[in-house]
């Protein structure tokens, strides 16, 4: 039976911490999950942590000690209705325990996630280098020079937000520093937008078409995605691909963007989607339709262990995010090294998520919430 549950908030920058759990059988195996950005993505303080990790333990006691590994269904039977009425937070702490759920099941019975989910399709998963959280001082030059040095590690594709500072910025300094990347890239090297929601319709229509030039391979999240038909609209105007919908929870969170054509890429997050099963049942659906799945995970080792391994088994995921550049030291958190060849993430070949804790990293940048 699952006896105990671990939590480890891992400072990382004044942007967000990363929240990692634990959980322990009887017999003594041990599987991780990942809470990261439960309160949004710019939350780092001792008190938000603890509220992280009180709503953790909560469901923990309340819904999950004392199954067995195998019991996710009744687990999420059980939970799912007080998980969605919560907010990202619920969401966030429930998608968390469930990714440590099949992390026991893999190696309760030997095979690894992407083994549980299907037929696996590739043994390593390319990966874009979101250099959002690198570009620390925000000029053109240094996104620029970021970019310049993802390519160097071998990543072919680029994202960024550089309309985080809208509207106090001008629309001119985000649109400079993305041309700034094109010219550090070259026209080879693929570039994405995330507009964190700073448009209105009006405006991400005319900031689209003045990215044209560019060759963007999308351009994510204009408005906010739960405005289904206005992102449908922003969608029918522009030459752009659309990608979007990186904190909705549950398949029926989903539904409305992918039933109406708004987006060509849908982007479930691991830590706030409902976990690996969800993700799985929203990629089928989006695979229906026609339609890409890209995981969002702006996150740490674990949560990228976890998303790629789901990502190994899904036939329209062709690309999935990595937080390029946000910690020099964040492959060490894990144990192998998190590894990347080529711009791809290469899968473990463990049981589970195929990965375990480096106990003494972990506690030299752990912080007790």
């Amino acid at each position: 039976m699952i006896t105990a549950l671990e939590f480890f908030s891992v400072r990382v920058s004044p942007r967000g911490n990363w929240n990692l759990l634990r959980l322990t059988t009887d017999r003594g195996l041990t599987g991780l999950g990942e809470a990261t950005h439960a309160l949004g993505f710019t939350r780092a303080s001792a008190k938000d942590d603890a509220r992280i990790k009180a709503t953790v333990e909560y469901f923990f006691g309340r819904y999950l000690r004392g199954l067995r590994p195998g019991q996710v269904e009744e687990f999420r039977e059980d939970a799912w209705g007080e998980a969605r009425a919560g907010g990202l937070l619920a969401a966030t702490a429930f998608s968390a325990l469930e990714q440590a759920m099949w992390d026991l099941r893999g190696k309760e019975e030997g095979a690894t996630l992407r083994e549980l989910c299907g037929d696996a399709v590739r043994e390593r998963v390319p990966a874009y280098a979101n250099i959002n959280r690198a570009a620390n001082r925000r000029t053109p030059e240094d996104f620029a020079e970021k970019t310049r040095q993802a390519v160097a590690n071998g990543f072919r594709a680029i994202k960024a937000a550089v309309f985080d500072d809208y509207p106090n910025a001008s629309l001119e300094a985000g649109i400079a520093r993305l041309e700034a990347m094109r010219r550090a890239s070259g026209d080879e090297i693929e570039l994405m937008v995330d507009c964190h929601s700073r448009f209105d319709p009006e405006l991400a229509v005319e900031v689209a078409r003045r990215l044209e030039p560019l060759g963007l391979r999308w351009y994510e999240e204009p408005i906010d995605p739960v405005r289904t038909e206005e992102t449908a609209s922003i969608r029918r105007a522009i030459h752009q691909p659309m990608a979007g919908g990186e904190l909705f929870f549950g398949l029926e969170g989903f539904e409305p963007l992918l039933e109406a054509d708004a987006v060509d890429v849908i982007m479930p997050d691991a830590k706030h989607c409902g976990g690996v099963l969800e993700l799985r049942r929203i990629a089928a659906l989006a695979e229906d339709r026609g339609i890409e799945v890209s995981p969002h995970n702006p996150s740490g080792p674990v949560s990228m262990a976890v998303s790629c391994q789901v990502a190994a088994a899904l036939p329209n995921c062709q690309i999935h995010e990595h937080a390029w550049g946000e910690a020099d030291w964040r492959a060490e958190l894990v144990e192998p090294l998190e590894q990347f060849e080529d711009g791809q993430y290469v899968l473990s070949n463990g049981p589970g998520i195929g990965i375990e804790l480096n106990e003494r990293a972990v506690a030299a940048r752990s912080s007790r919430p």
